[in-house]
């Protein structure tokens, strides 16, 4: 019989077999909740000793009633579905990984920054309908005369600072937590939430979801950016006020958005950002590649293997 018992409330990816062959080195018994439902989730996790989550929600009435859960494991780079406090006050380690998809997330920030700011959807659907009209996509600017703002400067947007500049973009980031020599070392300006607002052409969102970030780029925001800016969000949706959003860009304020994450997964099909030329949309597929998911499956159970064994985790989440 196995000595520990993992669950796994849901998964996207397409095999667990990298996340057994990390947890071997314990032999223990790993089963997949039937769904990411809480009471499905409790069936499976009553007398687990860790959990493996990746979308599902873990509140703290749910962790409450699993007596024996020593550790959760978060296949992603962030918590925000898991209840820490409750977490911290029951003696539970939770683990992330938050340096999985650092090449990923950025090229894809990249690319919807690149698709709007050439207006390549909007060309490209014009040429689809049997048009060949170049002012189509009229104006566009020379990238090495815009400035791409950065809300947040964690290893995502340190990633995509170096990529922008090899386009010519300016680059200026807003981080009130990181020391003044980061920004040095990756020649970005360090500037105020403000000074970004009314400086960039460009902005791309990498802010973590907190109480104190939810809805942070809203109307007041808005009201403070350039006329005609452009908005890319690769992070969490939440970060924007979709209804600010589809005002700004109602009145031309935001000349175009690009997002890879939305308030509601998935989008409302009659959501107001719908049937726009100017907004590109991903299915949250920023985060995914081959490479990726092997990364963030080996090094999330890993650390749960690791925390089981009495060792300490390479990427606890501080609490």
């Amino acid at each position: 019989m196995s000595k520990f018992k993992i669950v796994v409330t849901d998964s996207p990816f397409p095999s667990l077999d990298p996340a057994k062959e990390a947890l071997a080195r314990i032999d223990p018994e790993v089963i997949q909740a039937k769904s990411p439902s809480a009471e499905d989730i409790l069936a499976a996790a009553r007398d687990a000793d860790g959990i493996l989550v990746t979308y599902a929600k873990l509140p703290g009435e749910l962790l409450r009633e699993c007596k024996k859960l020593k550790v959760i494991g978060r296949f992603g780079l962030g918590v925000d579905n898991i209840d820490i406090p409750a977490a911290k006050e029951l003696g539970i380690v939770v683990t992330y990984v938050p340096d999985y998809c650092l090449h990923e997330v950025s090229d894809h920030a990249m690319a919807l920054l690149l698709s709007i700011a050439r207006k390549i959807p909007l060309a490209n659907t014009s040429v689809q309908s049997g048009e060949w009209k170049m002012p189509v996509v009229v104006p566009l600017r020379r990238f090495n005369t815009l400035t791409l703002g950065l809300i947040g400067f964690g290893g995502i947007p340190r990633n995509l600072a170096p990529k922008a500049q090899s386009f010519g973009f300016k680059v200026i980031a807003s981080d009130p937590y990181l020391p003044k020599e980061m920004f040095e070392q990756a020649n970005v300006e360090s500037v105020t939430l403000d000074e970004l607002y009314a400086r960039s052409d460009l902005i791309s969102v990498h802010a973590p979801l907190l109480p104190s970030t939810r809805g942070l780029v809203n109307d007041d925001a808005f009201a403070k950016m350039k006329p005609g800016v452009m908005i890319v969000n690769t992070a969490r949706g939440p970060l924007i006020d979709e209804a600010a959003l589809v005002r700004a860009l109602d009145s031309g304020k935001v000349a175009a958005a690009g997002l890879d994450v939305v308030t509601n997964e998935p989008l409302p099909k009659d959501s107001a950002l719908l049937g726009r030329d100017n907004v590109v949309i991903t299915p949250h597929t920023g985060f995914y590649s081959i490479e990726a998911l092997l990364e963030l499956e080996t090094k999330c159970a890993s650390d749960v293997a690791r925390v089981l064994s009495g060792e300490k985790p390479v990427y606890p989440v501080k609490m």
